[in-house]
């Protein structure tokens, strides 16, 4: 055996040893969620090291629990999976409409200071969020938008928008001019050109950067809080799960049933647009 072939052999083997391993690391935890969320609260203090669930212990009574209604003794995750999806949706679809246009701005305008913007785009992730939530509720409070899913939305459109356009401004670099050009040619004004052209060849931008932002307002709690502390009814889904972890008479296989519920829906949708998220549609667009 060769060198070369050692070598090859060998970081095959290597290769495959830390995809496994990173696979455990990442699965592992949801597996034993999963496990758990199924799970009677008998059956786990019996055996609570078990990696698997018999028949006769399968249970949906904990998926019951967290989805039904609290004035029926449920907790009400059901509304809150209405709420968090209403602020994550509204705020993938005003935060697209915000940064678009201004990526395309920043990568195909020429104007003074146009090399710095992106640099100023990204400081704003230097203030932590909570040297900003007192400035924004009291602002919102004075206009009448906290304790809503309104200004919820519109807080997390301030936070998104920045990093949406600095992660599409460098996708439109890459889209070439003269497929511009041939559109100009073809007498397209830039905003059909824009319309017609280039969001559909940045499709995988946009569908990366939308769930990029929909996870951000998914998953969101300090703001949450904020806003929408006083009204139960207005709860998004990670204020829920934080008030069934702090809860002691709250079984630990119900605080699994709606970690689950907060997981699956982010899980599904990344799934669903993966084949965009990967594939090139620039390739072979621009063509001698």
């Amino acid at each position: 055996m060769t060198r070369t072939q050692f070598e090859e052999r060998l970081f095959g083997i290597l290769r495959w040893v830390t995809i496994a391993f990173l696979a455990v690391i990442t699965i592992a935890p949801f597996y034993y969620m999963l496990l758990l969320s199924v799970k009677p609260i008998d059956a786990l203090l019996l055996d609570p090291g078990s990696l698997w669930v018999s028949a006769k212990d399968f249970t949906l009574d904990t998926y019951r629990s967290v989805l039904r209604p609290t004035s029926e003794g449920g907790q009400g995750f059901l509304r809150m999976l209405v709420n968090s999806a209403l602020v994550a949706l509204g705020t993938v679809v005003l935060t697209l409409a915000a940064a678009v246009p201004g990526a395309y701005a920043v990568s195909r305008l020429r104007f003074f200071g146009g090399r710095h913007v992106s640099a100023l785009f990204l400081a704003v992730y230097l203030f932590p969020a909570t040297l900003l939530a007192v400035p924004l509720f009291v602002m919102f409070a004075r206009i009448g938008l906290s304790g809503s899913l309104v200004g919820l939305a519109v807080v997390y459109i301030a936070q998104t928008v920045p990093v949406s356009i600095y992660m599409m401004k460098n996708y439109f670099v890459t889209i070439p001019y003269s497929i511009e050009e041939a559109a100009a040619l073809d007498g397209c004004t830039r905003l059909q050109a824009m319309r017609r052209v280039i969001l559909p060849l940045a499709l995988p931008s946009l569908m990366a950067t939308g769930l990029y932002v929909f996870m951000i307002a998914w998953n969101e709690f300090l703001f949450a809080l904020l806003f929408l502390a006083a009204d139960p009814d207005a709860w998004t889904v990670s204020l829920g799960l934080q008030q069934l972890a702090n809860g002691i008479e709250v079984p630990k296989t119900v605080l699994m049933a709606g970690s689950v519920v907060l997981t699956i829906p982010v899980v599904l949708l990344f799934f669903a647009a993966e084949r965009l998220l990967t594939e090139g549609l620039t390739s072979g667009a621009d063509k001698s």
